[in-house]
């Protein structure tokens, strides 16, 4: 109950009791109303800074766990990384070498995503620089596996290829030297019988005499063969598949015919002095990928490990080539 004010007359003398009015009563009532808002407000204010509400609390325990979820993930994916990594060296290192292929193209490996932004939609997330670099780790993972897995497939054509490959592959000597000593000059810088001039021998040639069988030294298929009185002469240019090809020059004649398919071991030819030689021999060289590469390393199915030792020995024997 409210205090009964009073006010002193000092006509009278005496002292009346004073009454509001009802617009005083109202007017302070509103007051009190306020200042009853305004701590509230002020109090709701704090109370929510200082404490949480049960949504909140809900939403922040969700945000918790789904960044702990995407720091689980990411360990996941560097499991990943690091066993896809080991794949990948195994692929390219001992697969491919043993099937005598080229490793992947790191570019191929490594190609990235372009175009439009791929994670517009996930800008608009709590941490979403944090979900944004997980999924393009989860992007690049993922295409890193679909082409590793389109390398695995490749593999396996080559494995089920592999025996025809293993024939194809130029393994023996194009003529007969089993004691090795048609051996006459091998792959490196020679002196040119005819220029004098020092420069570089791309093959090996076999000192043999005219009409010598010349073999040739794995399957394929007569790719070319050419008549002329310059350069390499009469040759023929075998093709064996798997980017491998050899080529037999300055000889007397052909025992095959363009386009004919040929087995190792088969005589396509005869040794000659045919174009620009200078004494009756066999010029033969190896390609691989269209680049030449030494003929020595590869007469392992014709050679023990001594005999292969004496005829890497003879081919770099110094001197002049015969072409």
């Amino acid at each position: 109950m409210g205090k009964i004010k009073y006010k002193f007359n000092p006509e009278s003398l005496k002292y009346y009791k004073v009454e509001s009015s009802f617009r005083q009563k109202a007017l302070k009532g509103l007051g009190y109303f306020f200042i009853f808002l305004l701590n509230a407000s002020i109090g709701y204010g704090l109370y929510t800074v200082v404490f949480d509400s049960p949504k909140e609390k809900g939403l922040k325990r969700q945000i918790s766990e789904m960044n702990l979820n995407i720091e689980m993930f990411n360990k996941q994916l560097d499991n990943i990384e690091s066993v896809l990594n080991d794949m990948q060296q195994r692929d390219d290192n001992i697969y491919r070498t043993i099937f005598e292929a080229e490793p992947l193209n790191y570019s191929v490996r490594e190609a990235g995503f372009g175009g439009t932004n791929r994670y517009k939609d996930l800008e608009k997330l709590e941490d979403s620089k944090m979900v944004i670099q997980t999924a393009k780790r989860l992007d690049i993972i993922t295409r890193k596996v679909v082409i590793q897995s389109k390398s695995y497939d490749d593999l396996v054509k080559m494995a089920v290829s592999k025996e025809k490959m293993l024939a194809a592959i130029p393994a023996i000597q194009p003529i007969a030297n089993k004691d090795l000593e048609r051996t006459a000059s091998g792959w490196g810088y020679r002196i040119h019988p005819i220029y004098k001039i020092r420069k570089f021998h791309f093959g090996i040639d076999f000192t043999a005499p005219t009409g010598t069988d010349i073999y040739v030294t794995g399957d394929g298929v007569v790719e070319k063969t050419e008549s002329s009185k310059r350069g390499y002469g009469n040759s023929i240019i075998v093709n064996h598949g798997f980017g491998i090809k050899t080529l037999y020059a300055h000889m007397n004649g052909f025992n095959v015919k363009q386009g004919q398919k040929v087995k190792r071991g088969d005589v396509i030819g005869f040794v000659g002095n045919s174009g620009l030689s200078t004494a009756p021999h066999l010029h033969y060289e190896v390609l691989r990928s269209g680049e030449k590469v030494n003929p020595v390393n590869y007469f392992f199915n014709d050679l023990t490990a001594d005999e292969y030792d004496r005829m890497i020995e003879l081919s770099m024997r110094p001197g002049q080539s015969f072409d």
